[in-house]
């Protein structure tokens, strides 16, 4: 059978019947490591016996996870935070057009950050020109891709933030490009076309930030 012993704690623990040593954790509570021997002969008597904690079997382990995942208390925490974060990005969305300038400072470094920032995107409104330009490209390019542009023109005339307006456009713009790519088949132009499709959004976005700006003038 065998024994585990801990040179930290100066402990030790006789296997019983039936178990293994691969059947205990490693670590002694007292922070030391256990290792296994065969006898005692090598341990000194004044040694104290302990009971040593058994590894968690996978079944044991799974089974606290699904306890934990679908308990009634955790559930409602998680669905919870999850329509507390759903609620709180809408409410922003409303207000993300609402300033006229980024407060950058002189620091070239946040003015860099602010362009980056993907916060500021509005996907109520994104999610719909996207599904609406994809479906365009997919399946009638020719006859009605002047829509395109005009839908590109409307994302950025909604936003009092001429830049905020280009940069949902282009967003829109690459993300419905590559889509159309895909869909009709056109892997080899996926890069292309997803250039394009931020080209055209910057150029729509921005003639629709400027005719905004314009009619609040």
């Amino acid at each position: 059978m065998g024994y585990l012993i801990c040179g930290k704690c100066k402990s030790y623990y006789e296997l019983q019947p039936g178990e293994s040593s691969k059947d205990f954790s490693s670590d002694c509570d007292c922070g030391g490591k256990i290792r296994y021997i065969k006898n005692l002969d090598i341990v000194d008597p004044r040694w104290k016996q302990i009971t040593i904690r058994k590894k968690s079997t996978k079944g044991e382990i799974l089974k606290n996870k699904m306890e934990s995942v679908l308990s009634l208390q955790n559930l409602k925490s998680r669905l919870s935070d999850f329509w507390n974060k759903c609620l709180y990005r809408f409410q922003n969305s409303q207000n993300w057009d609402n300033n006229n300038y980024y407060d950058v400072g002189t620091n070239p470094i946040n003015s860099i950050k602010n362009e980056l920032n993907f916060g500021n995107i509005r996907w109520t409104l994104v999610i719909p020109v996207i599904v609406a330009i994809t479906l365009i490209l997919a399946f009638a390019p020719s006859i009605l891709t002047l829509i395109t542009f005009i839908l590109l023109i409307a994302l950025g005339y909604t936003f009092n933030n001429q830049i905020i307006g280009t940069k949902n456009a282009i967003i829109a713009g690459a993300i419905s490009f590559l889509l159309g790519s895909l869909f009709s088949g056109s892997f080899l132009l996926i890069i292309p076309f997803t250039l394009l499709g931020a080209v055209n959004g910057a150029v729509c976005g921005w003639i629709g930030g400027y005719l905004k700006r314009k009619r609040n003038q």
